[in-house]
């Protein structure tokens, strides 16, 4: 065998030994029907709702960067915005279906916390991408009027998973 055949070999035994090691596991499509549901409803909800979305990493870069913005976390209070939410956050809690009716008292202390400047940038999440809280909180600011909303779907869950600083209790 040739010193060119002998590499090639090598090659593919290498190849093979990795995509068939058990630490490898490489799984063609074990969750990819799961991953499509949460994507296309996710992509539906920001067709409908008329905002932006923001990755993890966006997001850390824009608060980096000293970004004017408002955060929003619409996860209920005691259960889990005081456990751990986005620095800066302040809270709104929003039901997870969403929300075609909102009373006049919860639309009037919506717009109070968002503020008076309509191109602030605010930027809304909840838990983890299948959570529909975001999209209730970013939908209902762009129905009051907000121009630059922005929904951030992998909610604190993605946040913390990156190693991001989180706070604690109220703010």
């Amino acid at each position: 065998m040739t010193k060119e055949g002998t590499i090639k070999g090598f090659l593919v035994f290498c190849i093979l030994a990795v995509f068939t090691s058990p630490a490898f596991s490489f799984e063609w499509g074990s969750k990819e029907l799961e991953t499509e549901k949460v994507a296309i409803k996710l992509t539906r909800e920001v067709v409908s709702g008329g905002y932006g979305i923001v990755s993890t990493d966006e997001l850390k870069e824009w608060i980096d960067d000293g970004k004017k913005m408002l955060i929003v976390d619409t996860m209920p209070l005691e259960a889990s915005y005081v456990k751990q939410h986005l620095p800066g956050a302040v809270q709104f809690e929003f039901p997870i279906e969403e929300v075609a009716e909102l009373d006049a008292d919860t639309q009037m202390a919506y717009r109070e916390l968002l503020g008076t400047n309509k191109d602030m940038l605010v930027v809304i999440y909840c838990g983890f991408t299948k959570c529909g809280r975001s999209h209730n909180g970013a939908l209902w600011a762009k129905k009051l009027g907000y121009t630059n909303v922005f929904r951030y779907p992998g909610g604190i869950k993605a946040w913390a998973q990156a190693d991001y600083p989180v706070a604690k209790g109220k703010d």
